[in-house]
């Protein structure tokens, strides 16, 4: 299973997992979640983690390194400012919120559920191969900087 490291593009990921959610809630519709505003909090969700994965973006773009989540060897510059005090994966952390929220609006448990089974997705087959090369490339500074910041919040 080594070879999907860092071999599908997490915004696919999101994608494939989204339309699975949307199978799901049309599928077993009796697993519906009786939420008063779940679309005013699914709209929330959803946005705020749209934010903060945008704010990952951009602060990558502004240290002028990759954003290529499936190059990690291409990185310029350790990046530990702005958001990435607070998340070593904002870009993640902000995915995850997206489906969140869009299990919300769809109002169903198993929606929700799959939802949170792209953390460890995520974390198996992006997070710890990158984490890996950055320990190679930026040595004791990631060994510290893992050491100050959560994975993901």
């Amino acid at each position: 299973m080594e070879r999907l490291e860092l071999a599908v593009p997490p915004p696919a990921v999101m994608l494939v997992t989204g339309a699975i959610m949307w199978l799901l809630a049309f599928f077993f519709p009796r697993f519906i979640l009786p939420l008063p505003g779940n679309v005013t909090a699914a709209v929330i969700v959803a946005v705020l983690g749209l934010g903060i994965s945008m704010t990952g973006v951009l602060t990558f773009r502004r240290s002028r390194t990759t954003v290529d989540p499936r190059k990690p060897a291409n990185s310029s510059v350790l990046v530990t400012s702005g958001i990435y005090r607070v998340s070593r994966n904002p870009m993640y952390l902000g995915i995850l919120l997206a489906l969140v929220g869009w299990a919300l609006f769809l109002g169903n448990a198993l929606a929700l559920i799959c939802a949170f089974l792209f953390v460890p997705y995520i974390s198996r087959y992006q997070i710890r191969p990158e984490e890996r090369i950055l320990q190679a490339r930026f040595g004791a500074a990631f060994t510290s900087y893992t050491k100050r910041v959560r994975r993901w919040i």
